[in-house]
C-alpha cells in the first residue's frame, strides 16, 4: 500500500506531507531534507529579510533537485521584497501567513509557483478558494506559534466541504495515526511542523529540541491572547510572566514588546527558559530525535498500518 493523494500530483512529490514553514527553525537544511524525503520541504521567511532568505533558497537547490516550498509571512516588513524574490528565484510553492494574499496570486501562477495559504476558519478558506489558490492549509489551534481557536478536527472537514481545492491540515499531527485521521476527514495530506523540529537535519539549538522531547502532554500553552496574535509556547518564565501581565490587564503592546525577539532566543541562542519555546501540543508524544526520512518512513508506515487496521474492522 502507498499513500499517494492528489496533492503528491498537485505539488509533484511523493509522499502527502509538508513541512511547516516555521520561523528560524525552517532552513534550507530541514527544507532540503524533507523534499529529499519524499515530503514537500518549506523555508520560513519569518521576519528575516531577502537577503537572509535567497542564501536559503541557494542552499536548497544545492542540496535538492526536488520541488520545495517558501512561507511569507505577510505581516513582515520585508513580506514585499521575500515576494520579489520569490519571484525572481521561481520559488516552486509559496504558503502564506498572517495576511491576505490576494493581490500576489496571480504574479506567483504567472511563474508557474502553486499558492497555498494558511487559514483558521472556513470564512478566509472560502475567500482564498475564490482568489483560485492551488490549495489550502486549514490549521487548528493544537499547532505552535500562531494559532486561531478552532481544534484540526473541527475545522478540517468543515473546509473540506466548503471548497472546491485540495485541503491540507495542519495541527495536532505528530505520527502515522494522525495522519489517517485527517485523510479520513477528507483532507488530501498533512502539514507537519514541530516534529520536524525535533530531527537531525534542523538546525534549531540542541536545547530547543530537548526541552520538546522533554515536554508533557499539557505544556504546550496558547499566552498573548489580549494582543489578537495569541501564540502557542511550551511553559517557561516567559510564559509565566506574559499570563501575569494579562492578568493585570497591561497593554497588550508591552506585551508584544516583551515576546520581540524572543523565539530567535530560543531557537537560535538555546534560551529556553526565557525564550519563546514556540510548540504544539504533539509536543508530548515526541521522545527522541531522528533523521527527517525516518520520521517520514515512521509516518507513512504508521498511517499505511492504521488504515488497513480499521478497514479490517469492516470485514
Amino acid at each position: 500500500m502507498a499513500l499517494k493523494t492528489e496533492l503528491c500530483d498537485l505539488l509533484e512529490i511523493e509522499k502527502p506531507i509538508i513541512q511547516g514553514g516555521m520561523a528560524w527553525v525552517a532552513t534550507g537544511e530541514l527544507a532540503a531534507a524533507v523534499s529529499n524525503a519524499g515530503g514537500l520541504g518549506v523555508i520560513g521567511a519569518g521576519s528575516a529579510s531577502a537577503d537572509v532568505i535567497e542564501k536559503e533558497i541557494n542552499k536548497v537547490r544545492k542540496l535538492t533537485d526536488k520541488p520545495f516550498g517558501l512561507n511569507i509571512m505577510l505581516l513582515s516588513p520585508f513580506a514585499e521584497d521575500i515576494i520579489d524574490l520569490a519571484i525572481e528565484k521561481e520559488v516552486p510553492v509559496i504558503t502564506t501567513g498572517a495576511g491576505n494574499p490576494g493581490k500576489y496570486v496571480k504574479r506567483f501562477q504567472e511563474i508557474g509557483s502553486k499558492v497555498i495559504p494558511v487559514v483558521p476558519s472556513v470564512a478566509l478558506a472560502k475567500r482564498m478558494a475564490r482568489l483560485d489558490v492551488d490549495a489550502v492549509i486549514a490549521e487548528g489551534t493544537e499547532a505552535g506559534g500562531h494559532v486561531g481557536e478552532l481544534t484540526t478536527m473541527a475545522l478540517v472537514p468543515q473546509v473540506v466541504d466548503a471548497v472546491d481545492i485540495p485541503v491540507i491540515a495542519a495541527g495536532g499531527v505528530g505520527d502515522g495515526r494522525g495522519l489517517a485521521a485527517i485523510l479520513a476527514l477528507g483532507a488530501s495530506g498533512v502539514q507537519i511542523g514541530t516534529r520536524f523540529v525535533c530531527s537531525e537535519e534542523c538546525t534549531a539549538s540542541l536545547n530547543f529540541k530537548k526541552a520538546i522531547v522533554g515536554a508533557r502532554d499539557r505544556d504546550a500553552v496558547v499566552t498573548g491572547r489580549s494582543t489578537g496574535h495569541p501564540v502557542r509556547n511550551l511553559k517557561n518564565k516567559l510564559t509565566k510572566e506574559m499570563d501575569k501581565l494579562e492578568s493585570q490587564g497591561v497593554d497588550p503592546k508591552k506585551i508584544e514588546e516583551i515576546g520581540s525577539g524572543k523565539l530567535r532566543d530560543a531557537v537560535i541562542d538555546g534560551n529556553v527558559k526565557e525564550g519563546s519555546v514556540m510548540a504544539g501540543q504533539i509536543s508530548g508524544m515526541i521522545s527522541e530525535i531522528k533523521s527527517v526520512k525516518e520520521i517520514i518512513e515512521e509516518i507513512l508506515l504508521k498511517a499505511e498500518e492504521t488504515i488497513k487496521s480499521n478497514y479490517n474492522l469492516l470485514n
